[in-house]
């Protein structure tokens, strides 16, 4: 089989992203499956690595396929030849930049020329303000490849816990009516090929209430036996192995005890306070449903330590070692 192309975006190139790439594969000392091709502003580079007292270990490139003579390829999005650093700082002209990156990534993605993307994080409101109308990166690839939100799901994943999500960034208040027989079905069956994909589905997928108690048969909410059950009872005729709705108060406590193989929580913070608690500097973010695989760092852009080189790396490097090995179980 040929080597896979992976792309990695540099993100806000404000924060961290670009310090992350250059202390992971700035020294060339990273073992990678795939073909790695970076695209931001090389100006972002440059300065991390002159910084960190690093060689110029990318060459700049026009086209995916192009020779890098031993380095790393980087494409420079049309717009961002130019690009005025103010590391450390949100900026709209960050968000700019992560907006057009993430344009050109979709372009080269749908048409055939990458296999995968890993994301640096990015400012979502210097996004926004920038005119790219999305709460983040899953919105924005589920829209530009085709999906559609409704047919995405969120996931995020470490060593002990992996959670998806039926609803990603609606207000509280309007999680409830995210919260639909479909939606369910659709997280469940995707969440499915992915434990599938990672080795891991020996334990059923454990799905939370969205009320507390899971509802207490009825008594505190009426989502759970409406909704969420029998959206679990038709994953099971698929032949999903699934279990719930169960109260997430404790659902959590036997997920990270390996009794469940995944976890589908109803909402943002009802999954990742649980797996941020364990998985803080080492989660990964994948899309589900995409027709091409996306991971990213599971952290923010860091403006308050970039260029301070105290990031972990954990989380950067198992977002490209889940590429690589989702992009070699979709070509399997």
């Amino acid at each position: 089989m040929s080597e896979q192309t992976l792309l990695v975006t540099l993100g806000d190139p404000n924060g961290l992203g670009p310090e992350l790439v250059c202390r992971s594969l700035g020294n060339g000392e990273r073992a990678c499956t795939s073909r790695p091709v970076l695209v931001g502003p090389e100006q972002s580079l440059a300065y991390h690595a002159k910084r960190l007292g690093l060689p110029q270990f990318w060459k700049k490139i026009e086209h995916v396929a192009d020779e890098t003579e031993g380095k790393i390829g980087l494409l420079v999005p049309k717009g961002l030849e130019q690009f005025e650093m103010h590391p450390g700082e949100p900026h709209v002209e960050g968000g700019r930049a992560a907006g057009l990156t993430l344009e050109l990534v979709c372009e080269l993605l749908k048409s055939g020329q990458a296999q995968g993307v890993v994301t640096c994080p990015l400012n979502k409101a210097m996004l926004q303000d920038a005119g790219f109308d999305f709460p983040g990166h899953t919105e924005f690839f589920a829209e530009r490849l085709g999906p559609g939100r409704d047919n995405i799901c969120m996931h995020l994943g470490g060593p002990r816990l992996k959670v998806s999500l039926v609803t990603t960034h609606p207000k509280l208040a309007d999680v409830p009516a995210g919260v639909t027989h479909e939606r369910v079905l659709r997280c469940l069956e995707l969440t499915d090929e992915l434990v599938k994909a990672l080795g891991c589905a020996g334990a059923p997928i454990a799905v939370c209430g969205l009320n507390p108690h899971a509802g207490e048969s009825g008594k505190i909410g009426h989502e759970e036996e409406e909704i969420i059950a029998p959206a679990v009872e038709e994953a099971k005729r698929k032949g999903i192995s699934v279990v719930g709705p169960l109260p997430a108060d404790t659902l959590f406590y036997f997920a990270a005890q390996g009794k469940y193989s995944a976890v589908l929580a109803m909402y943002h913070d009802q999954g990742l306070g649980p797996l941020k608690l364990l998985h803080f500097s080492e989660a990964v973010n994948v899309t589900l449903g995409l027709p091409v695989v996306r991971t990213s760092v599971d952290h923010g852009t860091g403006y308050d330590i970039t260029g301070k080189d105290c990031a972990d790396l954990g989380s950067f490097h198992a977002a490209f070692d889940w590429a690589e090995k989702l992009i070699a179980a979709k070509n399997a």
